[in-house]
């Protein structure tokens, strides 16, 4: 998942450089596209992804080039999706953070008289001992986009573009509701959730109880 890659490496920075000058302003503005409101986001992304007037094809017609029906194609949406989901990757580096600050600095101290360099320290120390914290945090990515449904539905244009979640509204009409077919899709669409969290539930407590550690 790249932006969970992403908000590692930067959370990771942060956290060993404690010192930097407007660290805490910095934190904030991070943060702040995170508990904007979801539909005023979805609202301003699908301007910017807008194939005729939208502020991303706009610049590459500067440079020559015409840019594709981000949301209108198949082949786009996904991509367009995730630079979306670039925009609110703050929720995610505040658990991050939480977990890298309980890892004890006597470690890094260790590693650093034994001579390891930054990249030995974060591959042999960093990331085994934040691995329940990177499950916990993917694991609520995953639940959270895949039961997403407001952002789609303003996102989306087209029906072959639609998500599961959007699906599942068409078996409500205006004249009635196919329950028979609605409660069977709807298990269908559990199932990926409870099977992730079968296999992982380990991982994501340790998590959650790793970040409240102190």
């Amino acid at each position: 998942h790249s932006p969970t890659i992403q908000q590692y490496m930067k959370t990771h920075s942060i956290r060993h450089s404690p010192n930097i000058r407007g660290l805490a302003v910095f934190r904030t503005i991070y943060y702040l596209p995170a508990i904007l409101s979801g539909v005023a986001v979805a609202i301003l992304w699908q301007w910017i992804f807008s194939s005729d007037f939208g502020l991303l094809n706009t610049a590459l017609r500067i440079f020559g080039i015409e840019g594709p029906a981000w949301l209108g194609s198949k082949v786009w949406v996904l991509p367009a999706f995730v630079i979306m989901r670039l925009w609110s990757v703050g929720g995610g580096m505040v658990i991050y953070l939480a977990g890298l600050q309980a890892i004890p600095t006597d470690l890094y101290e260790a590693a650093e008289i034994d001579g390891a360099n930054w990249w030995q320290r974060i591959f042999r120390i960093t990331l085994p001992m934040s691995k329940p914290v990177l499950a916990a945090v993917a694991i609520f990515s995953f639940q959270f986009h895949w039961n997403d449904f407001f952002r789609p539905l303003i996102f989306l244009f087209s029906d072959d573009n639609y998500t599961l979640a959007l699906g599942l509204r068409f078996f409500q009409g205006t004249y009635g509701t196919e329950w028979n077919s609605l409660m069977a899709v709807s298990l269908v669409v559990m199932l990926p959730l409870i099977i992730v969290f079968f296999f992982t539930q380990k991982y994501f407590i340790q998590g959650v109880v790793f970040t409240g550690y102190k």
